[in-house]
């Protein structure tokens, strides 16, 4: 979606007027040395053997996070995989041929195939047709959280009662109370943009925050909470007075769950963008930019290329506009102009 609010026009003004003005900060990433979605040191030869066939590495990561119960890694690695698999899977072909029970193997089919029909103009029929490939996945493993976080992402897509959702997470957080992807999967469901509204969605992103564990990704759930409903106020031109103090709120828990991680770490990257993201929307300049440092290269698809067809230059920048910002002595924009962008699938 081509990103044109007023809001992220600023920003590109600003950049523009950074890249005449002085040099970036020591210390801050050069444009080049920024990647999107950038794999991490063991995914990254799973996905260099995918690209010449090989599936043997991918199998190997897979089995390695499964063996040792490794949910959040499993959840992460199998996303990147499965987003490779879109365009050549060739080497899943191959490993299902191979391997045709093997619950990895099995995983990836079944995230791969839910992705497909989401695609479609006939989703809800397509992802109907892929159930029985969730329950295949989950069959091989009952102890794997993940394919229940597939389940209620494939509830979600065909249109499942909130008593048939209640089931399918009462089973997902029976074999991880804490897994965020499953937590995620909940927080979209009971969105505005399906079947709850902002107010649900911040109940529940705020609940489980507060029970979740130290450090745990699952306390960004409202600083997403709060970036939805920032999309969909813009899409239906209302005001979020109401609800901005909890957006505030989320930023604010999200701001000490970031700092929790190092610099620069691809594990915390996505909840940073996204927290950088509504930082810049709320006006707080100098945190954004904290943000950006934080960050580094890591820039993440989500939620850049919820407003932009170019995600990556989006981020680049935001991040200078973050900076020239930060560094006025005056205020470059009036806090209570909050356009925004269109709602979102995420």
């Amino acid at each position: 979606m081509v990103c044109t609010m007023a809001f992220l026009r600023a920003l590109l003004r600003t950049a523009r007027l950074v890249r005449h003005g002085p040099p970036p900060p020591a210390g801050r990433p050069a444009d080049d040395a920024v990647l999107l979605d950038a794999p991490d040191t063991r995914l990254s030869p799973a996905l260099v053997a995918a690209a010449l066939g090989d599936h043997e590495p991918a199998a190997e990561l897979l089995a390695a996070t499964r063996d040792a119960a490794d949910w959040e890694n499993r959840d992460r690695y199998l996303g990147r995989l499965v987003a490779f698999a879109r365009g050549r899977d060739g080497w899943l072909v191959d490993w299902l041929a191979a391997a045709p029970r093997d619950p990895d193997a099995l995983l990836v089919k079944a995230e791969l195939s839910v992705r497909r029909a989401w695609e479609s103009p006939a989703r809800a029929e397509r992802l109907r047709e892929v159930g029985p490939m969730i329950t295949a996945a989950a069959e091989a493993d009952p102890r794997d959280p993940v394919p229940w976080r597939l389940a209620l992402d494939h509830a979600r897509g065909t249109h499942a009662t909130h008593t048939a959702f209640e089931s399918l997470w009462e089973q997902a957080v029976r074999r991880s109370t804490h897994h965020y992807g499953c937590h995620v999967a909940a927080l979209r469901y009971l969105s505005a943009a399906w079947y709850g509204s902002h107010r649900e969605c911040f109940d529940f992103a705020e609940r489980a925050a507060e029970d979740a564990l130290p450090g745990s990704l699952v306390q960004a759930l409202p600083v997403r909470a709060a970036f939805a409903l920032l999309l969909d106020s813009q899409a239906a031109g209302r005001t979020t007075s109401v609800l901005e103090e909890r957006i505030d709120a989320a930023a604010d828990l999200a701001i000490r769950l970031s700092a929790a991680y190092r610099p620069g770490d691809p594990w915390p990257a996505e909840v940073r963008n996204v927290l950088a993201y509504v930082l810049l929307d709320r006006g707080r300049w100098a945190e954004a930019l904290d943000q950006f440092h934080l960050i580094g290269p890591c820039a993440t698809s989500f939620p850049w290329a919820s407003v932009s067809e170019d995600p990556l230059g989006l981020f680049l920048d935001a991040r200078d506009g973050a900076r020239l910002r930060a560094a006025s002595p005056a205020p470059l924009r009036d806090r209570a102009d909050h356009s925004r962008p269109r709602g979102h699938y995420a």
